[in-house]
């Protein structure tokens, strides 16, 4: 019996026990459950929170996605237009290429025939007559070409130009000036001295030109001429590089009598000899217009002692009209009304009337003055020698 109950005991020890530990397991089973229930929540809320950003972040990039795409479209077509671009621009660098060596070749071509003498002294009078005839100056009327005259030293001379100013007097030009030295110093393969000594070399030459020019005085061949003579040099490039290698050079020139000038210069000049003549003609006018001025006030004043005559004319014959008039009223008709009367004739004789109106009397004092010209007589001075002096008629005889 007490076997029975200490196995009942036992039994019922080991139920409690085994529940116990079955309690026990559960609760931490649960309360893990519970654990990872509540991490798994977590998770899932974070989860949510991030899939609405990634929303509202794709909704934000989504003009941005539009704007990209645009750009990477208009990147494709500059790209396209670039190609092109760089395709014409490769066609007409080829083109500049041709050109630029073309006119190298004409460059040189020219340069080779401004080596003679004769093409460059064309090319000089070439470019004197366009400088003339920018000025407003024209052939034979402003200015003669190649003029052969003899100077003091009884010596043939023949400008190039010969400008002519007002009052007969005349403006020598010369375009004969040495370029062989500038251009020579124009080559591309010459150092800096070997340039420097070609454009010395050059000013020495228009130096030498500027003293054969003194020498043939142009001045003395031409009456009314100022004593200098225009040395025309065709390029303002050459006048310079030939000033800055002699600083001198200029008013050695001067010196002598010799003007140098380049095209600006003498297209200056030029304008200031046109300008001269259009003032001299002005003026020329003006008193041709101040001569027909005085003539025609002349004659109107004679117009004007003619109309008075005529007026005075017809006045005499409006009053002899009267008078006839009156006459055949208080003469002729009384007696040819007593025919009428007399029952002789029918119809009675229409009565003559009076004029009236006169012939308008001048009022301009010049026209009065003009017609009582021949009306005048000297006023006598009371104190002092008769004074003669003209009498208009309006003065008071008081």
């Amino acid at each position: 019996m007490e076997l029975v109950g200490m196995l009942v005991v036992g039994l019922v020890v080991g139920v409690a026990a085994g529940w116990w530990v079955a309690h026990t397991s559960g609760a931490a089973s649960l309360a893990s459950a519970r654990t990872e229930s509540d991490l798994l929540r977590e998770r899932v809320v974070d989860l949510e929170a991030a899939i609405s950003d990634d929303a509202q972040t794709a909704a934000a990039l989504l003009p941005l996605r539009d704007a990209l795409v645009r750009v990477e479209q208009q990147v494709g077509t500059l790209e396209r237009d670039r190609t092109s671009q760089f395709a014409a621009l490769e066609t007409t660098i080829a083109a500049v290429h041709e050109s630029t060596a073309a006119l190298g070749r004409q460059t040189q071509s020219l340069a080779g025939s401004l080596n003679s003498s004769t093409v460059r002294g064309a090319w000089g009078e070439v470019q004197l007559r366009r400088v003339l005839e920018h000025a407003g100056l024209l052939a034979r009327c402003d200015f003669d070409e190649q003029v052969c005259r003899v100077s003091r030293h009884q010596r043939q001379v023949r400008p190039d130009v010969v400008v002519r100013l007002p009052g007969d007097k005349y403006l020598v030009i010369d375009a004969k000036a040495p370029m062989g030295a500038f251009l020579a110093a124009q080559a591309e393969d010459l150092s800096a001295s070997e340039r420097a000594t070609f454009l010395r070399a050059h000013a020495a030459s228009l130096k030498s030109h500027v003293t054969a020019l003194a020498a043939k005085d142009y001045w003395t061949a031409f009456e009314n001429s100022p004593e200098m003579v225009v040395c025309f040099v065709p390029s303002d490039a050459m006048l310079a590089a030939a000033l800055s290698a002699d600083p001198a050079l200029h008013e050695d020139a001067m010196a002598r009598r010799v003007v140098l000038v380049g095209p600006g210069s003498l297209l200056a000049l030029l304008r200031t000899v046109a300008f001269t003549w259009q003032q001299d003609a002005l003026t020329a006018h003006a008193r041709e217009v101040m001569t027909l001025g005085r003539d025609l006030y002349d004659r109107l004043g004679t117009l004007g002692s003619h109309t008075m005559k005529m007026g005075t004319a017809l006045q005499r014959s409006v009053e002899a009209y009267n008078q006839m008039v009156g006459a055949l009223e208080s003469r002729v008709l009384v007696s040819a009304r007593r025919m009428h009367e007399a029952g002789i004739v029918e119809q009675p004789l229409p009565s003559p009337q009076a004029l009236e109106a006169g012939p308008r009397v001048l009022t301009a004092m010049e026209l009065i003055e003009a017609a009582t010209a021949d009306a005048e007589r000297p006023q006598l001075a009371f104190d002092g020698p008769e004074v003669p002096s003209r009498w208009t008629g309006r003065e008071s005889t008081a």
